[in-house]
């Protein structure tokens, strides 16, 4: 039996959905712990493009047991679209798929409310999706959240529905100047959503536990990256939700002795979607050229992806934080035909030195990098399998990053295909 968290050890698509893709072979269950439809994993199979927002990568694997946890904030109508989807291309989603009975539902005043808040904030905007995911989790917090187990009870849903509606409303047309919404219209709607929701929605610990407990291989999938954990992350510019590898116990009511590994998801190079300090960022032709090759657009909102080098400050601070206990690094073909390629080791800021990740804004915002500059290599790593077939300067800048993370490299993506993988330890 073995327990694996995978984790995004940086701002996001480090291309999570192709690991957990990968691993859910020898896996019988897959675990999603946080965030909601903000998110989109990518996974290419037969050069078939699956792209996933809420339902676990682990689907597209026969008879595994894909849960969505207590952790996610849910939007139905995007749930469905998805299983409908899927159900489409001949994946079996009703036998295989789970819904936290506690996981917070997502409703049409949480898209009104954070489209009028970054309407508002014009230059200072945060960059969101859009989607809601962060009023979700403030009435989460607040304690004003409807959850899926409401769903179940037309009553309970409707009593508070209306009385949220009365304050979301007075916002809406008071503060906004923007038209109501009604309560009526929203109530039948969700009750058509749980017509087709009910048969998934368990108790989701239980089921999580009890695989556990009886010797499954259970993986536990995160979404986004450390780097937006709403505490760890580049706050004010971060997701609603912690990210981080121990964000997988309390988004699926699991205690942290029964976690064995935590895998970090390295993309070769760093990008980042949406507004927010990027000390590596890349603003010349370079950087378009790899966002290019790279298909660097956000698969949930096509928003071009600011790209640029890999940053090891941020990837120590994300070591840290989330115990890495190996690491898979992805898009290793990206970098292919450089000649030179940079890694961060540290900034500067008015004349002091930082080797470790500030956590003032201002910082982060206007400090300069400090790079070690490496030979790339011109020979393809696109569709390599085995580790001794990479150009030895593909080797030496996989090395290179173990070294100074002090973490084991096990997994290496070469390429967005399943089989396009070198699997240097296994994780069950």
């Amino acid at each position: 039996m073995s327990t694996v968290v995978i984790v995004g050890a940086q701002w996001g698509d480090e291309g999570k959905g192709k690991i957990v893709d990968v691993l859910t072979e020898k896996a019988e269950v897959v675990a999603r712990y946080q965030g909601g439809n903000n998110a989109g994993h990518t996974v290419v199979i037969n050069n078939e493009k699956y792209i996933l927002h809420l339902i676990p990568s682990g689907i597209l694997h026969k008879g595994k047991k894909c849960v969505i946890g207590n952790g996610v904030v849910i939007s139905p109508s995007a749930l469905i679209k998805e299983i409908d989807g899927l159900k489409e291309r001949g994946i079996d989603i009703d036998n295989n798929l789970l819904i936290s009975k506690n996981a917070h539902i997502i409703m049409p005043y949480h898209i009104a409310i954070e489209r009028e808040h970054e309407k508002n904030k014009g230059s200072k905007k945060i960059g969101t999706t859009g989607k809601g995911i962060g009023p979700a989790y403030t009435d989460k917090i607040a304690r004003h959240g409807i959850r899926v187990i409401d769903l179940l009870t037309p009553a309970v849903f409707k009593e508070k529905l209306y009385a949220n509606l009365l304050i979301i409303n007075f916002l809406l047309q008071n503060m906004h100047k923007a038209a109501p919404l009604k309560a009526e219209e929203i109530y039948n709607e969700y009750m058509g959503y749980t017509e087709r929701l009910s048969r998934y929605i368990v108790d989701t610990d239980v089921i999580v536990n009890n695989a556990i407990d009886s010797g499954q291989n259970v993986l536990f999938e995160g979404a986004q990256g450390t780097l937006l954990d709403i505490d760890h992350g580049t706050y004010p510019f971060v997701t609603s939700s912690n990210t981080i590898a121990g964000s997988a116990c309390t988004g699926l009511g699991v205690g942290p002795t029964k976690i064995n590994k935590v895998l970090g998801a390295v993309k070769a190079y760093t990008t980042r979607v949406g507004e927010g300090p990027f000390p590596t960022e890349i603003k010349d032709e370079l950087g378009e050229f790899i966002r290019e090759k790279g298909g660097e657009y956000g698969s949930t909102t096509g928003r071009p992806r600011r790209c640029g080098w890999l940053d090891m400050v941020a990837l120590k601070h994300a070591r840290r934080i989330n115990g890495l206990t190996g690491i898979a690094i992805t898009k290793l073909d990206i970098l292919d035909g450089l000649d030179n390629i940079k890694i961060c080791v540290g900034y500067k800021y008015n004349g002091k030195s930082y080797e470790e990740l500030p956590k003032e804004a201002e910082i982060l915002e206007n400090c300069e990098p400090v790079y070690e500059e490496m030979k790339g290599w011109k020979e393809r790593t696109l569709g390599v399998r085995n580790f001794d077939s990479l150009p030895a300067n593909a080797k030496a800048y996989i090395k290179k990053i173990e070294e100074m993370l002090n973490v084991e490299v096990q997994i290496v993506s070469t390429g967005q295909k399943r089989d396009e993988i070198i699997l240097l330890k296994e994780q069950f």
